[in-house]
């Protein structure tokens, strides 16, 4: 699977929340008018965009649609695919060109921030870098033994104190470490939570003097993981970070897994901040590199016929069906059989057909017909209940 069908096959469930219901909602107007701007501003919001960057979207696609004099409801997807492309472009790649170079690593329990380093890692090391870790976020429980596992499967070698040391002494071994082995980039895990920002600050203060004086001059990068699920929640990191901790750029993960990869606009848009890499699956390789044009392409491309993506989806579909199919057949002819005995009646006198004519008679028949209700006596009514009774009581 190439790079954008991964990128087309990461954002399915965002592409069939956003750009999925906004097409049904523009195919069924038949002029462009303010209720088609007013649904369309709503769809967004309900995309995880934000009502601000809700309302700049639809502010910028009056403005082409005007300037273009377009009256076709139909050729509003292409120009809102321009708007959010445009939207996204920025400075996107990562700065790691001087020997060494430094990537911190920031984020909250939970989004997946080990694993993120360990797939960076690995994929910089595919490139041709030499990588080292540094397990610098002391004080999350098994923090430093996740990464250390990480560091095994990407192959590269790892810094680390106990549990709870001082996460600057941590980058200071990692750095020295570096020099000595001439590696090309380090990439340190360090804070993991945002409960206080004075604390935050000091600790990654502390760390920014380190390498300071370490490498001075040396490419660095401060990267925030956000989890894609959590919608405008993971914004509002953001924000949070961004003025705590002087972000360089965003990874974005789990976008496969939700339908609300359109917290990518609004980080862009109201925050400023570039998304370098998105998390699009579990693999190693599913950590991508961002490109607005094909996130883009991706997020409005609603045509998946032709992809190999889809042609391996809807292989899966068939076989699936095919299962499902082959069971209920094998279903049928075991209640065949046992009505048959029942009744007596030689298989082979029987065709197919009249088999299953006689299959529905003899079903016909065996339905009881409805006799009048009595009423029951008390007791018979609290003995017939009593499976029940006990069922509740053991559960």
């Amino acid at each position: 699977m190439g790079f954008f069908d991964k990128i087309r096959e990461g954002l399915k469930k965002t592409r069939d929340n956003i750009s999925g219901q906004i097409t049904q909602m523009v195919n069924s107007f038949t002029k462009i008018d303010e209720e088609l701007f007013e649904e369309l501003e709503e769809l967004l919001v309900m995309g995880d965009v934000g009502m601000n960057t809700a309302e700049y979207i639809c502010d910028q696609l009056r403005g082409k649609i005007k300037e273009k004099g377009i009256t076709d409801p139909s050729l509003i997807m292409g120009e809102l695919k321009a708007i959010v492309a445009e939207m996204l472009q920025g400075d996107d790649a990562l700065h790691i060109s001087t020997k060494p170079s430094i990537i911190l690593v920031i984020g909250v329990n939970g989004v997946g921030k080990t694993t993120t380093i360990g797939k960076l890692a690995s994929r910089l090391k595919s490139e041709g870098k030499s990588v080292i870790l540094g397990a610098a976020d002391t004080f999350r429980a098994a923090a430093i033994e996740q990464l250390e596992v990480w560091a095994d499967r990407a192959g590269v070698p790892l810094i680390k104190h106990k549990e709870g040391a001082d996460p600057a002494a941590v980058v200071f071994d990692t750095i020295a470490a570096a020099k000595a082995r001439d590696c090309d980039v380090i990439i340190c895990d360090t804070a993991g939570r945002l409960h206080n920002k004075k604390n935050l600050m000091d600790e990654l203060g502390k760390i920014s003097r380190v390498i300071d004086r370490e490498l001075p001059g040396c490419d660095r990068e401060t990267l925030l993981v956000l989890d894609a699920a959590t919608g405008q929640n993971a914004v509002n990191q953001a924000r949070e970070f961004q003025s705590a901790a002087g972000i360089t750029g965003i990874v974005l993960t789990k976008l496969d897994g939700t339908p609300k990869g359109g917290v990518v606009l609004p980080i862009k848009q109201e925050l400023g901040l570039p998304v370098k890499f998105i998390g699009v699956g579990e693999q190693v390789e599913d950590l991508q590199p961002f490109d607005a044009a094909a996130f883009a392409d991706a997020l409005f491309d609603n045509q998946r016929d032709d992809t190999p993506a889809f042609a391996e989806d809807r292989e899966r579909e068939e076989l699936e069906a095919q299962a499902l199919a082959e069971e209920e057949r094998e279903e049928e002819e075991l209640l065949a059989e046992e009505l048959l005995e029942e009744e007596n009646i030689p298989e082979e006198t029987l065709s197919e057909e009249a088999l299953i004519s006689d299959i529905d008679e003899m079903l016909v028949e065996e339905t009881p017909e409805e006799e009048p209700q009595q009423e029951e006596r008390p007791e018979k009514k609290k003995r017939r209940f009593w499976p029940f009774g006990r069922k509740r009581d053991e559960e």
